[in-house]
């Protein structure tokens, strides 16, 4: 294995993680903004209130997107489990 090898296969790892990601991150992203806007707009400084529509937020994404996101890893973990043998020579 060389260095090429372990940069691509860092490069990789790291997108996949950025796509998979991405959904959950910008969806209960928007939903805190929404959320944080209501609350300073109304002056209600609920602590629930911040966290439950984020986490609805998040569950919803992940029931969606879920088997995308699943499909995705699969692949990269069947894509490097397949590069092993070309690693060792």
């Amino acid at each position: 294995m060389n260095a090429q090898m372990v940069l691509t296969m860092g490069q990789e790892a790291l997108f996949t993680l950025l796509l998979i990601s991405s959904p959950v991150l910008g969806v209960v992203l928007v939903v805190g903004l929404v959320v944080s806007l209501f609350q300073a707009i109304t002056q209600v400084n609920e602590a629930t209130l911040t966290f439950i529509p984020k986490l609805v937020a998040a569950v919803v994404v992940f029931a969606m997107a879920g088997p995308w996101m699943l499909t995705l890893l699969v692949d990269y973990i069947r894509r490097t489990i397949e590069s092993i043998p070309a690693s060792l020579i």
